[in-house]
Order: C-alpha cells, then structure tokens, then sequence
C-alpha cells in the first residue's frame, strides 16, 4: 500500500517539477507576490496632503503649522485663503484632511480660554481619516503640554507614556510578511490541490487510476501528499525571504513554524480536494478555488480585525483555518508564542483538515461508483 501511495506522490511532484509552466508557478509568482504586499498592500498613512487655512497667524497657530509641516506623516502642505477652496481641497481628493484655525486662536490659548481647531477629514478613506485624525489631535496635545509646563494653563493634561509591545515602532511590514507566509502558501496549496484530479479528468488519464491496483482512498493520499510537500516548502521559502531579505524578526521556535505550516496546509489540502472532487475541469475548479479564497482571507482577520465583525460571522470564523493559522503565525515572529499556545490555536486546523478529507474522500468515492 504505502509503495503504491509513494509510487502516485513521485508522479504528482513530477509532473509539477517537468513541467516549465507548474514549475515556474511555483517559485516566481509567491515571491513576486510578497514584494508587492509586503510594499504595496499596506494599511500604513504616509504621504499625506494637508489644506491648512490659518485665519490667525499668531505665534500659536503658526506653531501648530511649524508642526504640522515637521511632521514625517505630512508630505504635502496647501495653505489656502478661504473655507470655499479649503472645502476644494478635499472635495477633489487633493487633500486627506483640512486644517481650519480661527482668528482669535493664539488670543484664547494666551488668555487660557479654549481655542477653536477645526479638522475636516475626507470619509471616503475612512480608516485614513481616523488614523490622520488620530496624528493631528496628538500633536496639539502634546503642544497642550508644553504650554501646561510653561504655566499657560493650570489644567494640565495627564501625562500617557505609550509603549507597543512586539512591534516598538508599528512597522506594518511585520505585520504583512508573516501574514503572507500563511496567504500565499494557501493560495498555491489549494490551487495546486483543486486542479490535481480535475486535470486529471480533463486529460484523460484519470480513468487509468481507476483501473490501476490503487484503492480510492490511496488515490486521495497520492493527491494530498504532494500538496502537502509543496505548500510546506513553499510557507518555509517565504519565511527564509521575509527573516534572511526583508529584515523581518522571527523570535519564535521554528520547529513549531514548521509544525503550524504542516497542520495549517493539511487543512487547506483537505478543501482544495474536496473542490477537485466535485469539479468537472480544471475551470471548475480554479472558481472553486478562488470561491474558497476571498472569503477565507476577508474573514481571517488579515484585512481587518475579526472583532470588529458581528457575532455571527466571528462564529464563522473558527471554520475558517487561516484565521487560526495567521494568529500561530504572528505570534511565532514577534512574540516567541510558547507551545500551549501554539497547540490551543493550531488544534483546529487538524479537525478541520479531518473533517474536509473525509468529506473530499466521501464524494471521491461517489464519483469512482
């Protein structure tokens, strides 16, 4: 039995390795792929551009301005003249937010009376609004302070020490490049997966496994195997890209990397062959692919956070095996996360990989009758 099985898992990597267009699928696209997220697909505010309509030019208001031109997340600053071509700015898009400062700014902040500061920010790009938003209101506070300290006001502001732990400096691309170890590792182990029995079909030659001496379940190993060994290799060669290329720390045990990859595309494996099950060519199969995919990656917590989603779709979720999967994962890097957590994240990845291979194998056998 096993020589069979091992006999089918040589002929599935073979195919993969001889042929230029599988072996060029392989390697190219994933690391094309991470150096375009990993630079591209970032949540990061920077760059920005600024109306700044100051009607007071007092020594206050030019000094919020002198900061806000000092600011590395500012790279543009329009000063405008009048609340219609500030509204311009914004409505155009040629400015994220807008500065409005009121003529008697510098007179209240000297007389201790509350100034007037108005911030427009353009809600179409709402996570960059509240993020800029966020930029500005520190800024004034921390001038607040300084004031408080000189005795310009007796309500001084408490003073907040911030510290980010596993991440001092919020860089998001530590965020993105072991996220993308777990993404595209899923995209080439389900591909690779889904199109193993449909190519089959649409060749020709799946009708000579069935009349060879292999039995349907060791059909199904033979296929799940190979998918297995690539999609492993695959998540590790992007790990070696992203610690030995990107400069991205890896605090964590790599054989527990090695063991959530294992688990993690175990899982993905059992669904890409469910897809290839139930498809008829291998077009069918990319759709079923891809059907996986989106939502898989929009309920994994990658875009945005999975709390910030209703009950009933967080409940989903726990299906879902990249969710699990990218928590393991940044963990592993940023955090060094012991084994009881490792195994409390990555334990559902093995009963979702079950259930989907028993699934896969129940309709591959109905489809062999």
């Amino acid at each position: 039995m096993l020589k069979r099985i091992a006999s089918l898992v040589i002929k599935e990597l073979l195919i993969l390795v001889r042929d230029p267009k599988s072996r060029s699928l392989l390697i190219g696209p994933p690391i094309l792929q991470l150096i375009i997220f990993t630079y591209a697909a970032t949540l990061e505010v920077k760059n920005v551009s600024l109306a700044v309509l100051n009607n007071d030019l007092g020594v206050h208001s030019r000094e919020i301005v002198r900061r806000l031109e000092g600011s590395p997340t500012f790279s543009r600053i329009h000063f405008v003249r009048s609340p219609e071509e500030m509204a311009r700015y914004v409505d155009e898009q040629r400015a994220l937010a807008a500065v409005s400062l009121a003529s008697d700014f510098s007179r209240k902040v000297d007389a201790g009376i509350e100034a007037e500061m108005q911030v427009i920010l353009d809600g179409r790009r709402s996570n960059a609004a509240q993020i800029v938003n966020g930029y500005i209101t520190r800024l004034v506070i921390q001038y607040s302070r300084e004031l408080a300290g000189e005795g310009k006001d007796a309500d001084v502001i408490p003073a907040i020490e911030e510290r980010n732990w596993f991440n001092e400096n919020l860089l998001y691309v530590w965020f993105t490049v072991p996220s993308l170890v777990g993404v595209l590792s899923m995209v080439l182990a389900l591909v690779v997966t889904a199109l193993s029995v449909a190519r089959e079909r649409e060749l020709g030659t799946f009708d000579q496994l069935l009349v060879s001496p292999l039995r349907p379940l060791e059909i199904l190993a033979g296929k799940t195997l190979p998918a297995v060994i690539v999609g492993v290799v695959e998540g590790l060669l992007i790990w070696v890209v992203g610690v030995f290329a990107l400069d991205i720390p890896f605090y964590g045990s790599f054989p527990l990397l090695c063991l959530t990859i294992v688990l993690f595309i175990f899982s993905i494996v059992g669904v890409g062959l469910f897809v290839s099950a139930i498809a008829k060519t291998q077009q069918q199969a990319i759709l079923g692919a891809f059907v996986f995919l989106v939502p898989a990656v929009c309920l994994s917590g990658y875009a945005s956070p999975v709390e910030n989603m209703p009950g009933w779709l967080q409940t989903a979720t726990w299906i879902n095996p990249l969710k699990h999967a990218l928590i393991t994962l940044k963990g592993l890097f940023l955090k060094d996360m012991p084994f009881t957590d490792v195994w409390a994240n990555t334990w559902p990845l093995l009963v979702i990989g079950i259930v989907s291979l028993l699934l896969s194998g129940w309709f591959f056998s109905r489809r062999l009758e």
